[in-house]
């Protein structure tokens, strides 16, 4: 049980950055309905948290109590984390190209082995580097950077804060893993997000466009289908995954995301396919087949010896 439980990790964490890749088509779908980028981070993730709350109890009616010495470890998680991330990712997406704005999100996995090597003494490999190595090389290519693109410095900083929040996810939630289960550290992350996003969002203006829309049921059962595909089931999956992989390992696999939100361009929106996009895609599976297989062999290793 514990070795099946090992192995559906790795693809846990793959699922979550191929529904997070998905993202595009919510977030142009409710930018055409006025929404502001903040406002749509804000629609996500309070439904998300009510999402979470909802299927808490259903899963452990005891994990709605936490330690009050643990309140500081889920504001790093909602405020720090999630809400810091998608509000400093949305930024730079208005300060630079998205092409830029996304390469910089994806610094994520530098940050988590840097925190991890720092935090949890992780061991560095020649493999993991390799790895880590091809999945930023095949970013940089997916995303589509031009190499002479103007960016301010306030506006790297922005960008770098994105992926530095991103990768603040892996570790405290690791951290969290070890008290709670993925069901409550999901919720209440989400929950302290959701309250935090409250005070960007301009809730009056937000309900006024809710209230102007054509079909404002179909416009709430909609923003519903964003939170749960692009918020409750990718980070449920991403969270239930670190409880089996390391954080360092999980960030490099996550980077399926933008050849998940590159295949969507091309199958939904009909974005051409270029060789360099192509390029970039072959390097991230050559990325996430590598830690695979040091997964594999650690698995048929076995733990360590107490001696």
């Amino acid at each position: 049980m514990k070795k099946s439980r090992r192995n559906i990790g790795p693809l846990l964490i793959i699922l979550a950055g191929c529904f997070w890749g998905s993202m595009g088509i919510f977030v142009r779908r409710l930018g055409a309905f006025g929404f502001t980028p903040v406002q749509i981070v804000s629609i996500r993730i309070t439904l998300a948290a009510l999402f979470f709350c909802i299927l808490l109890p259903l899963k452990d009616r005891s994990a709605f109590r936490i330690a009050p010495r643990d309140i500081p470890l889920f504001l790093g998680l909602g405020i720090g984390s999630i809400l810091f991330f998608t509000v400093c990712y949305f930024t730079a997406i208005n300060m630079m190209s998205l092409s830029a704005a996304a390469i910089l999100l994806y610094t994520s996995p530098v940050w988590i082995m840097l925190m991890s090597m720092l935090f949890f003494r992780e061991k560095p490999s020649g493999l993991k580097f390799l790895a880590l190595a091809l999945a930023v090389a095949g970013c940089a290519l997916v995303s589509g950077i031009s190499g002479g693109e103007e960016i301010t410095l306030t506006g790297l900083l922005v960008g770098l804060g994105s992926g530095v929040g991103y990768g603040l996810y892996s570790i405290l939630g690791t951290v969290a893993l070890r008290k709670y289960s993925p069901y409550a550290v999901t919720a209440y992350t989400f929950l302290v997000a959701a309250c935090g996003s409250l005070l960007l969002c301009g809730p009056a203006d937000m309900a006024s466009k809710f209230a102007a829309a054509p079909d404002t049921a179909g416009l709430l059962l909609f923003c519903a289908l964003t939170a749960l595909v692009t918020a409750v089931i990718p980070f449920l999956f991403y969270t239930l995954g670190l409880g089996t992989v390391e954080a360092s390992r999980a960030g490099i696999l996550a980077a399926v995301e933008p050849l998940a939100a590159a295949l969507v361009g091309i199958l939904v929106f009909s974005e051409p396919l270029t060789l360099p996009s192509a390029l970039g895609i072959a390097l991230i599976l050559a990325a996430v087949v590598l830690l695979n297989r040091k997964g594999k062999a650690g698995s048929e290793q076995g733990s360590p010896s107490p001696d």
